[in-house]
């Protein structure tokens, strides 16, 4: 421990997720010293199931890997707490995640091509991105199909995971009726099982994570150390340079440093850092003086749809084998991904379902009607079977008025405030008849009747751009106006995009760490004599 908080390190990266696990190991691999700070502990390969922990005491919470408090939010003007499935502890909020990592449509990252928000521009577009995301699918050994609307995209390993006959048969219904089905890609080596573990962490490392994909192969490499249970509390900076970062661990505060630093604590969690960090130079949080650390909040909307193929699904059958992008951009609207979830529904599902809906129907007054649900819920199982369950990825997009709300006194609570927009409705809408008529003529049901949001997609709080006027940070994810503090997580993205954001993090972790490097050899005279 003294050894670690002594020496001044090449870099030190805040936090352990997909983000900063990766651009951890990359700055290993080009010869440099990686401190990893992580709030949670490390848990080693301890198997444990997803997030939905039954407590709200906060270091159970954070026995288990949970961000210590539930998340505050005020979401169309109330106020309420909601579990929003965010990780403290080596791997971070990955090592629990379904391992469904994809690329986004090249329209997304390239400026002016569909964009419907005047600020929804990326200054690093799809080709300069390339190189990055097929290191990024090297490194989590992404298998699955090529998608057929999209042949020149992924470099993708076979996929692991056989194909339940239940799912052949309805990829090839799929394909009769125009749709293009392809298997998901996913973050998995080639272990037996492997599709046990995914919304879970694995304890065989066959899912590949923040930790088992980043973290590992950089302590490995006897170039990287690892502080876990370490709550970093201040950014210290004067004017243009970090000068260290304030940590407390066992009841202890101290200051650690390095040549550079690197953040990856969140969408929430990075931009709540920053605000909490002001000094006399950056009186309204570090790198602020654009009044947008912690603005343009974004999430994905989740809209879950059950579908009864006519052949005979079973439980066991149930894998995450499906997904399609048909819907992903039509008639000049956003939406997105729509994805096989390696879930089925039965009457307890079918009867969740029915009741959302009553409790949104004008006869939600008339309580006693509620209890008649059970009947048309039990109809459908007994008729039906189990249902397969798919999900589909709705983008959202940015406005400055949904933000990351700070609290200068407690590091644990991470609070922010979210509208949403008209916009977002009407898409909402559309999109759901778009995902009916895709799975025509199987009965489906959609799962639920408000909009879903996916707390675990925090994105776009400390965006990116060549303009600081609108813009956090630069091309290469430096906050501006600080030379020496990079950005690793997902709240770089100026858009969420149609698909799970974590392989568009790792590759830009990747493309980042790149940068890092490069600047120290120019410092060092083009050397690395560290």
């Amino acid at each position: 421990m003294d050894d670690v908080r002594s020496r001044e390190w090449d870099a030190i990266v805040i936090g352990t997720g997909v983000g900063g696990g990766t651009a951890g190991r990359r700055l290993t691999e080009s010869g440099l010293s990686v401190l990893y700070l992580e709030k949670g502990p490390d848990l080693g390969d301890e198997a444990l199931s997803a997030l939905e922990i039954e407590t709200r005491d906060p270091e159970t919470r954070l026995s288990r890997g949970a961000w210590p408090r539930l998340l505050e939010a005020e979401l169309d003007g109330a106020w309420c707490e909601l579990d929003g499935m965010i990780g403290a502890g080596v791997g971070g909020t990955s090592a629990y995640y379904a391992a469904t990592l994809e690329r986004p449509e090249r329209h997304d990252l390239d400026t002016g091509t569909g964009h419907p928000h005047p600020t929804g521009g990326w200054p690093v577009g799809y080709d300069e991105m390339q190189p990055w995301f097929q290191l990024a699918e090297r490194y989590f050994h992404i298998n699955g199909e090529v998608d057929p609307l999209a042949p020149n995209g992924a470099e993708l390993l076979a996929p692991v995971l056989p194909l339940p006959e239940s799912d052949a048969a309805l990829m090839l219904d799929l394909r009769r009726a125009g749709m293009h089905p392809y298997r998901t890609h996913m973050a998995a080596r080639f272990l037996p099982g492997c599709e046990s573990c995914f919304g879970r962490r694995c304890p065989r490392r066959c899912k590949m994570d923040g930790r088992s994909a980043g973290v590992l192969p950089a302590l490995e490499s006897g170039r990287a150390a690892l502080l876990d249970r370490c709550s970093v509390t201040r950014i210290q900076a004067d004017g243009t340079r970090v000068e260290g970062v304030t940590c407390r661990r066992d009841g202890q505060e101290f200051t650690l440093r390095a040549k550079r630093y690197v953040l990856a604590a969140g969408g929430l969690g990075s931009p709540s850092l920053l605000l909490r960090s002001g000094s006399e130079a950056w009186p309204e949080g570090l790198g602020n003086r654009s009044g947008l650390v912690g603005r343009n909040l974004m999430f994905h909307l989740s809209e879950i749809i059950a579908i009864w193929t006519g052949q005979g699904q079973q439980r066991g059958e149930e894998s995450r084998s499906i997904s399609l992008r048909d819907l992903y951009f039509m008639d000049g609207q956003r939406f997105g991904t729509v994805q096989s979830m390696g879930l089925s529904a039965g009457f307890g599902e079918i009867l969740h379902a029915l009741n959302g809906r009553f409790d949104q129907s004008p006869l939600r007054r008339l309580r006693p009607l509620r209890h008649g649900m059970r009947i048309p819920a039990m109809v459908a199982a007994r008729m039906l079977g189990r249902a397969k369950l798919f999900v589909g990825v709705l983008e959202d997009l940015p406005y400055a008025q949904n933000r990351v709300l700070p609290d200068a006194d407690d590091p644990d609570r991470l609070r922010f405030h979210y509208d949403i927009s008209d916009e977002l409705r009407s898409r909402r809408a559309a999109f759901r008849k778009a995902m009916r008529k895709a799975f025509r003529p199987h009965r489906a049901m959609f799962m639920g009747a408000a909009p879903q949001l996916n707390f675990a997609h925090p994105c776009g709080t400390l965006r990116f751009g060549d303009d600081p006027r609108t813009s956090v940070l630069d091309r290469d994810c430096r906050l501006h106006g600080v030379e020496n503090l990079y950005v690793a997580d997902s709240s770089f993205m100026p858009t969420s995009n149609g698909v799970n954001p974590s392989l568009t993090i790792a590759a830009n972790a990747l493309r980042v760490a790149d940068a890092v490097a490069a600047g120290l050899r120019l410092a060092a005279g083009g050397g690395l004599g560290y």
